[in-house]
């Protein structure tokens, strides 16, 4: 078992967590623009702790690459679009670099950062999330939507339900609900679901959850009245388990709802319990830990004491992102930085015991004006609640306020 660490964060408007400020010429900034507190921390804090425990197995193991260490700074997004901006106009000139990418882990940052990344040459990485059209590289030349994209797996859970129905022609007639987060991230899919509904004959109704998802009574029970024959759930953060304790609520069975790959990890399905038993979730990548990464960064991180996370939570499938499974750099930039077609994708049953999939970014359409002192008040009492939920985690050290 991993030394367990303190969990700790402040909270503050685009807060720093600065992780070695003194910059040397050899070295490459990668800034963490990301979020550590709030009903979405879960995803961020592992998300952004496996990449920084990635980047310092490197520079433990390797000297960094080819004799460059990579460096980082943390800055609080909060998952929220105006302050996700303004950690990328703070951070994008760092270290003796500049940004080499960044990596907003929200569809709406990244919508909020299209032109402004295009404008000072900074790419904008999206993996398995952002804006779908971005893949074509002759339009968007500086946004990289790595991996895969939201429309690519909508297609691989529409042939999957197609599947258990016994074809995609057993598809007319049928109903499926997409419940959605109403954000940029949520939104996504909608056009290519109403032209597949049209496609294959199936009647498709999009409902959507209000930021930050724990209120779904109403949506549930309207989903009761139009007796769907499944559900799509495209949720984030504390907006999972309360669905799936919803849908257990009404009696709608849970192995006929299918959810995103931001739906499906450990902190989604353990709140919810008994309910979560038979819930399909998407998956890009394989769960587990028996990977020569994980055992390196077991050996060179965590057994020193410098983990960004806790050993348990270091296994958990959110972990994955960001990590090679052969422990290897990952290729030059100009080789990662490609966009990448006809993936494979991966469906399987979520466990509320064991591994589920990883998530990796969403948006958030919140209004952008400076939070107030009873807002900042009301963040405080999500996170602590979130908290108590086994849905919040927070970095390793102290969180500057700027």
């Amino acid at each position: 078992m991993l030394r367990k660490i303190r969990r700790a964060a402040l909270f503050g408007a685009a807060a720093f967590a600065v992780a070695g400020t003194a910059y040397s010429q050899n070295e490459q900034f990668i800034p963490m623009n990301g979020y550590w507190v709030g009903p979405y921390a879960a995803g961020g804090s592992g998300i952004f702790g496996g990449l920084i425990d990635y980047m310092n197995m490197i520079n433990a193991r390797d000297g960094g690459i080819n004799g460059v260490k990579l460096t980082y700074e943390k800055c609080e997004t909060e998952y929220n679009n105006a302050r996700g901006v303004e950690c990328y106009e703070r951070t994008k000139k760092r270290g003796p670099t500049g940004a080499s990418l960044v990596h907003p882990l929200s569809t709406g940052i990244t919508y909020s950062l299209i032109d402004k990344g295009t404008e000072d040459h900074v790419p904008i990485v999206s993996i398995g999330y952002g804006r779908t059209d971005a893949s074509d590289g002759r339009v968007f030349p500086w946004i990289f939507p790595l991996i895969t994209n939201y429309w690519s797996q909508n297609t691989a859970k529409i042939k999957f339900i197609g599947m258990k129905e016994g074809g995609m022609d057993k598809l007319k007639g049928k109903k499926i609900v997409n419940i959605y987060h109403d954000s940029a991230y949520g939104k996504e899919t909608i056009p290519v679901l109403d032209a597949q509904a049209k496609k294959y004959g199936f009647e498709v109704s999009h409902i959507p959850v209000a930021h930050p998802g724990n209120e779904q009574q109403a949506q549930w029970l309207q989903i009761r009245q139009i007796k769907p024959d499944w559900v799509i759930l495209r949720g984030w953060g504390v907006m999972n388990p309360t669905a799936l304790k919803a849908a257990a609520k009404i009696g709608f069975p849970r192995n006929h709802i299918v959810g995103v790959w931001w739906s499906g990890a450990e902190e989604d399905v353990i709140p919810a319990g008994d309910a979560a038993k038979g819930y399909i979730a998407a998956a890009f990548n394989v769960s587990g830990s028996n990977y020569p990464v994980v055992k390196e960064i077991e050996k060179f991180v965590y057994a020193k004491g410098k983990g960004e996370m806790d050993g348990q939570r270091d296994r958990e499938v959110r972990v994955r992102q960001g990590q090679r499974r052969d422990g290897r750099p990952f290729a030059r930039r100009q080789h990662l930085l490609q966009p990448r077609r006809g993936v494979r994708h991966h469906l399987h049953r979520g466990d509320p015991h064991g591994p589920g999939e990883i998530r990796q970014g969403q948006a958030d359409d919140r209004r952008p004006d400076p939070l107030g002192p009873r807002e900042s008040q009301h963040r405080r009492q999500e996170a602590e609640a979130a908290r108590r939920d086994r849905l919040y985690a927070g970095p390793k050290g102290v969180v500057h306020g700027s």
